[in-house]
């Protein structure tokens, strides 16, 4: 549970697109669910935009980190 959203709930209501540079230096332009984007980013920084594309609920609601990856959240 992250943010009191489930898992499921989470991957029902939205397609996870990653896209960058991970930590390994490797691209990465690719969709992912919630485990994949914990394995990325950890809980706490996908905690925080998973809630604040559960309070924007736009049809494209996009994050950027310093280090180059992108994570785009498209609403279903």
């Amino acid at each position: 549970m992250i943010k009191n959203y489930t898992v499921t709930e989470i991957n029902r209501n939205f397609l996870i697109k990653v896209y960058g540079v991970d930590q390994e230096g490797n691209k990465v332009n690719k969709l992912v669910g919630v485990s994949g984007l914990l394995k990325l980013i950890g809980l706490e920084l996908a905690g925080k935009f998973i809630a604040k594309a559960f309070a924007r609920m736009l049809d494209k609601f996009t994050c950027k980190l310093r280090r180059g990856l992108q994570i785009t959240f498209y609403a279903h």
